[in-house]
């Protein structure tokens, strides 16, 4: 039996891999791109000078009036992808001359959630009006004009804590004054109730993404998506992560109501604006895909993006409210039921997935120095064994 080198992947091997696990087809696009790109050159630091340039060149094939980049600078946050704040200087449809702050967001050369960044203007897009998004105006989506893929949208105003609030790793375990709870949490139930309950079926923008029927196919895509990327990146066998998939496969929930997952759904990644308490934007949606809302329920619910109320013992849901209380005011404000049956196979899912991007793709990308993010990842890969811990509890729970 012949031994695949992982950092030299072969294409016979990756089109092995693209037949065992069918994935989505810009999913499959953008992990084929990553496979046959992954023998070249680690990640170099890229100047905002060439941010710069880069941005310039697709603004111009996009703008055909006169425009200006000034006050270009690096924007943190945004753990798997580089980004840049600037303003523009153009001439805004329906609006005139005008200057404005946007951000450039940017892969590097392999990310820790290699995504796509179509995919991510197009959700985007799609929700505006429905949720607080920034306005996505250009996507590079295969690095034509830039060194890698990217998006510029519109820059976001507000905070993810409370000013003073201890900081955190991105958004874990971010502690929610007791005032602010009620009026932060009302907004995220209601977010998530649109989201949820929005008619993607008649988006006429969401062309990047596959859209799958009520039943099972939506959970194997996502078990598929996963799989893949396991085989993909991970440096050894692990026994349990075959058997958390043995099991998923055998126990697929059919999907009673298709929505938009945002697929990262937690504190720590929408924004508010301090003098009125009121959430400003929702990010970080290079996830998002169509499926289960209880694989994006589990995850917002999960330990790892909540906080323990002051009495030591009550578990708050995003540092909001406790979990009873949390889908009680999801299921008013979404008309839709929790099945908490459900909620434990996504439970499962998300572990999985989170070991996945940990042990595996974490491990792999900061090993082979493809990453400006490297001394993150490779904490993230260093939890990684915490994370199988979790799974291998909530595997004896349920078989």
């Amino acid at each position: 039996m012949s031994v695949i080198d992982k950092s030299r992947p072969t294409h016979e091997w990756i089109e092995e891999l693209r037949k065992r696990f069918p994935c989505e087809a810009e999913i499959d696009r953008v992990l084929t791109r990553k496979m046959h790109r992954r023998a070249g050159p680690p990640y170099s630091p890229v100047s905002l000078e060439t941010l710069v340039q880069g941005t310039e060149t697709l603004l111009r094939n996009e703008i055909k009036d006169g425009f200006e980049i000034t006050e270009a600078k690096w924007l943190s946050g945004g753990a798997s992808k580089l980004q840049m704040e600037f303003k523009l200087t153009w001439n805004q449809p329906g609006v005139g001359r005008t200057t404005m702050p946007l951000v450039l967001r940017m892969e590097p050369s392999e990310s820790i959630c290699e995504t796509s960044r179509l995919r991510e203007y197009q959700i985007i897009k799609a929700m505006e009006g429905v949720v607080p998004v920034p306005p996505a105006y250009w996507v590079d989506s295969e690095g034509k004009f830039l060194p890698y893929p990217a998006i510029v949208y519109g820059f976001a105003v507000g905070v993810t804590k409370p000013s003073g609030v201890n900081r955190n790793v991105s958004g874990v375990g971010t502690y929610i004054p007791p005032e602010l709870r009620p009026i932060l949490g009302s907004q995220f139930v209601e977010h998530y109730a649109k989201i949820h309950n929005f008619d993607w079926s008649k988006s006429k923008v969401l062309t990047a993404f596959d859209k799958p029927k009520p039943g099972t196919e939506a959970v194997e895509l996502q078990l598929n998506w996963y799989e893949r990327l396991w085989e993909e990146d991970a440096n050894e066998d692990v026994p349990l992560m075959r058997l958390a998939m043995s099991w998923m496969r055998a126990n697929m929930p059919p999907v009673d109501k298709v929505s938009v997952i945002h697929g990262d759904y937690r504190t720590g990644n929408f924004l508010y604006t301090e003098h009125d308490n009121k959430i400003s934007s929702w990010l970080d949606w290079e996830l998002a895909h169509m499926g289960d809302r209880h694989e994006d329920m589990a995850w917002t619910t999960s330990l790892t993006f909540g906080t323990m109320a002051e009495d030591g013992k009550t578990f708050l849901v995003g540092g909001f409210m406790p979990k009873d209380e949390f889908y009680a005011a999801y299921e008013k404000a979404s008309g839709l039921t929790v099945d908490l049956k459900r909620l434990k196979f996504y439970d499962v899912f998300n572990t999985y997935k989170s070991a996945n991007i940990c042990l595996g793709t974490g491990s792999r990308v900061a090993r082979s120095g493809k990453t400006h993010q490297d001394v993150l990842v490779a904490w993230l890969s260093g939890i990684s064994y915490m994370v199988m811990n979790e799974l291998r509890t909530q595997l004896e729970e349920v078989i």
